[in-house]
Order: structure tokens, then sequence, then C-alpha cells
């Protein structure tokens, strides 16, 4: 799996998307343990963002009162499947257990698997019929101790958004049309489109066509050099502008 999409799926959420219940509490029901989690549709909305919506799909299986999701991701074409399961939960039984195992199998693909690293984070507590919900004057512990799991690292750092396949080359493709356009505009607009950092790096984030971009980038660099006196050459230039681009 690329670099870049996995660092894409495991990019941490903003807080307020963080969802929190209440795990083990104390004897006298005075405190739980908070423990943070994501909704099913943060997943399935983190996997549009990322792979697209027709480059990931899941399949159920039903295994007495066991559920097993196969998530698979499409990456060049071909598919790639992890799966992981979960038993029945207190929200109407099959649907719960559908979530659940949604989000163990995407955390296999890194998405929200940071937040795995979270302590034990100890709050006060109120009756909500059955069950426990956190005070309403707590949270502020749980925003301190996210920011401390950000401060000490295990958090992964964000990432732009990967683009698709059908993306990359739509971009491609408008690149080699302004690529045309500013050389027909003459050497003046040439030499100020290669001295456009932003160009080189947007020809490197075209990971599928960023080889056959950068040989047509050094065709119409040296159509911008050539006419000048003492020219440098094309190809030392293009080297002095990736290095300068990667510093």
């Amino acid at each position: 799996m690329p670099v870049d999409l996995m660092t894409a799926l495991a990019a941490p959420f903003p807080p307020n998307e963080i969802e929190w219940r209440v795990g083990s509490t104390k004897q006298d029901k005075s405190a739980g343990l908070a423990l943070a989690y994501l909704t099913a549709r943060h997943v399935m909305d983190r996997l549009d963002e990322t792979v697209g919506p027709t480059n990931w799909q899941d399949r159920y299986e039903f295994h007495g009162s066991r559920t097993v999701c196969y998530l698979s991701i499409r990456i060049d074409g071909e598919w790639i499947t992890k799966a992981d399961g979960a038993g029945d939960s207190d929200v109407e039984a099959e649907k719960g257990a559908i979530s659940d195992a949604l989000k163990r199998a995407a955390v296999k693909f890194g998405i929200g698997r940071y937040l795995y690293d979270l302590g034990n984070t100890w709050v006060d507590i109120e009756p909500a019929g059955r069950s426990f919900r956190i005070k309403n004057d707590q949270y502020h512990k749980l925003e301190k101790a996210l920011r401390a799991l950000d401060n000490d690292g295990l958090v992964p750092e964000r990432a732009p958004r990967v683009r698709t396949v059908a993306e990359e080359k739509k971009r491609y493709e408008e690149m080699q049309a302004e690529m045309h356009q500013i050389s027909a505009d003459g050497s003046a607009a040439l030499k100020r489109w290669v001295n456009d950092a932003s160009v080189l790096a947007d020809i490197n984030s075209l990971e599928r066509y960023s080889s056959q971009l950068k040989t047509e980038f050094k065709e119409i660099l040296s159509l911008a050099v050539t006419a000048e006196k003492d020219a440098p050459d094309p190809n030392a230039q293009f080297d002095r502008m990736e290095r300068a681009a990667a510093e």
C-alpha cells in the first residue's frame, strides 16, 4: 500500500468527531473509564475521502452471534482485503455488530488505530437509563488526554487527501494541456512557469504519472532556457529545482 495512502487513512480525526462511552466503573458507580471510539459513518467518510466511494467495499458473514466484516480497498486496480469481527452490541444486536465489525476491520487499515494508545482516563459519571454516561463537565479531561497523545508523538501526522486513479489521470491531462498552452504563449511565459515551485510539487504529487510528466517538463524547460545566453543545461537546472522542492 502506498505510504501516502497509509498516512491519509491513519490521520487523526478532529476531536469533536471522537465519541466517548463509559467502560468499567468503580464499585460505587461514581466514576468510570472513558473509552474513545469512532462511528461507522466516520469510517465510511474517511474511506470516501481517501480512496473514493467506488474504490472500497464491505462484505459481511454471520457466524452465530458473531459478525465478520471483509473490508476491501482497491489500489492500482487490485483489491486488498482485511477482516475482523464483533459480537452483538447493546444497540440493535445485528446493526450494532455490523458497525462494530466494520470499525474493527478499518483499524487494520490504520483508521482510528491511534486511539488504542490512549491511557486510562477516569471520569465522573451519572445514571442514564440502565447504563451510565459521562458528566458534561468531564469532557475537558478527555480533550486533555487527546492532546497528550498528540504531544507524545503517538498521533500520526495529517496528510493531504490522496487522489484516486481517475483524479490523478484528470490532473495529468490538465497539466499536459497547461504545458502546451504555455509553450504557445512564448519563452517569457515558459520561464515564469518553470520557475514556479508549485508546478514541480504538483508533478511530484502525481504518483502514477510523475515520471512521464517530468520527461515532458524537461522538454518544456529546454525550450525556456535555450533562448538565453549561456543557458544552463536543462537537466542540471531541473535537478537543482528538484532538490529545492525537496527542502
